[in-house]
């Protein structure tokens, strides 16, 4: 396929290496100048998409990616399938998708999971909204930067799959941490506590993949001085686009607030800035109730 990827930063540049590997012929856009191999240079984003098949964007927000769609669409043909891979809100992505639909092209939205490690691997989930039709044709590029890609349904139900998911992520690292530093404060040992936890009612991601106690458990970004493999920054973008998900359907969320508000304060205020979102353990271990 003709493929234009949009946005080559820590995630879209694997990603269009990625594709460019497996044989396809990709044209990349930059704001920055990024290069990647095997990826030509266009000028223009609008430059980059003309006569592709595929568009892919990877962008930092909502208002970008609208802004993108207004230069890329009237240079994109009709039957070629807009794939968006940010992670926006849900009207963002459900306005592009009406704007690309009466332009004749195919959106999808397929916010992807896995992180850095899962662009350069090839091994990114993907959360995908938009037509059948579209979700086909995108599928081998799928196939190439991912393990799995599930169809969510209609437009915008990929980005709301993605801001339901790490809800209850955000909300199960920080009450993973929580038990961690009340552990330490009972005199429990953290291996004990993990060995119990993570094979009894408590398990979850946070706990048995993902550790935020160092030592314990698979290796994490714990064991790395919390260096982010998904970063605080990232965790409380994602909460706060479920918050507004959820003012906008009225939908009571007290846990994702509680959860939004600890990583704003964490992220804001203290010292989780540029650390791993898991960096929450040792933020609960310097804290007494008070």
């Amino acid at each position: 396929m003709k493929i234009a990827f949009i946005g080559l930063g820590n995630m879209g540049g694997p990603m269009a290496a990625n594709l460019a590997k497996a044989g396809h012929e990709v044209t990349g856009f930059d704001t920055a100048g990024v290069t990647i191999d095997g990826v030509a240079q266009a000028d223009s984003a609008a430059g980059a998409a003309k006569g592709a098949d595929v568009v892919i964007t990877m962008l930092p927000n909502g208002q970008i990616l609208r802004a993108v769609a207004d230069q890329i669409l009237p240079a994109m043909h009709r039957g070629a399938v807009f794939l968006d891979c940010s992670t926006v809100d849900v009207e963002s992505a459900r306005a592009v998708a009406d704007q690309a639909q009466a332009a004749g092209i195919l959106p999808l939205d397929a916010p992807v999971s896995g992180g850095v490690g899962g662009a350069q691997g090839g091994t990114l989930t993907f959360m995908v909204g938009g037509a059948e039709d579209g979700f086909a044709k995108a599928g081998p590029l799928f196939d190439i930067m991912g393990q799995k890609a599930v169809h969510c349904g209609p437009s915008g139900n990929g980005q709301a799959a993605k801001i339901c998911n790490n809800m209850i992520l955000g909300v199960t690292m920080i009450a993973t941490c929580e038990a961690f530093a009340l552990a330490d404060k009972l005199g429990l040992d953290r291996q004990a506590m993990f060995d119990v936890v993570s094979t009894s009612s408590g398990y979850s991601w946070s706990m048995n993949a993902y550790c935020p106690a160092p030592g314990v458990g698979p290796q994490s970004p714990a064991d790395n001085g919390y260096k982010p493999g998904f970063a605080a920054d990232l965790m409380l973008k994602d909460l706060r686009l479920s918050q507004q998900a959820a003012e906008a359907a009225d939908a009571d969320t007290p846990m994702g607030q509680v959860a939004m508000d600890l990583y704003a304060r964490f992220v804001e205020d203290e010292d989780g800035k540029g650390r791993d979102f898991s960096a929450m353990l040792p933020r609960f271990e310097s804290r007494s109730r008070g």
